[in-house]
């Protein structure tokens, strides 16, 4: 009789990564507690966005930094595992998250940097400032919520499939309501708004996948 060779894949790593997602809500409750919970509920509380204008704009704060890094590691947690159930010669691991970790690390922080360049070079960071930081902070409750439904998945009977239908529905949501109370902006620069979906949203993020996938 043929031995059969039994492949055991390890994902104890996800356990361990879950865990430092979770450490990294209690350190960023430790840093304000105010902002947290602001943060989680930013998409139904408006005032929270005019409150974080007022709280500090410099791009080296470790509140901002951190809930940064924070949602990288999210999506690309989300990312790991819509990339797996839709890609099924894809080899599963750490070495493949790692991949694409970097793919939307790479991403979001170069479109930060550009966002925050433009925005100063251009003399328009107070006229945009809303728009940008509503823009950031609905990513962060988006990815707080992305937490959970992937613990769920992980540790439930819930299927992949789930967390693909709950993201698309999340990020509906944040466009909408992004859309929504920037509408003046939007609505007076239309064709500009259209422009940075098309250069800073679509293009960039199309290519990065296009490489991944």
């Amino acid at each position: 009789m043929q031995a059969i060779e039994r492949v055991v894949i390890d994902n104890s790593w996800i356990t361990i990564l879950l865990v430092c997602l979770f450490a990294c809500v209690f350190l960023l409750r430790g840093l304000s507690a105010v902002r947290l919970k602001g943060s989680v509920s930013s998409l139904f509380n408006e005032s929270f966005i005019d409150s974080e204008i007022e709280e500090n704009s410099s791009f080296f704060n470790p509140f901002k930094n951190i809930v940064f890094i924070f949602s990288i590691v999210v999506l690309s947690l989300l990312a790991y595992k819509i990339y797996l159930y839709y890609n099924s010669t894809a080899e599963e691991g750490f070495f493949t998250f790692l991949k694409v970790l970097g793919v939307v690390f790479s991403y979001l922080t170069f479109k930060r940097l550009l966002e925050f360049l433009f925005s100063v070079v251009f003399k328009i960071d107070k006229k945009l400032d809303f728009f940008l930081v509503s823009k950031s902070v609905y990513l962060y409750s988006v990815s707080f919520f992305l937490l959970i439904a992937i613990v769920l998945v992980e540790y439930s009977k819930l299927n992949t499939l789930f967390l693909v239908y709950f993201s698309v529905l999340l990020f509906s949501i944040r466009f909408i309501f992004h859309a929504v109370i920037n509408k003046k902006l939007v609505f007076s620069e239309l064709f500009y708004f259209i422009l940075y979906l098309c250069a800073f949203e679509i293009a960039p993020l199309f290519i990065l996948f296009r490489l991944l996938f």
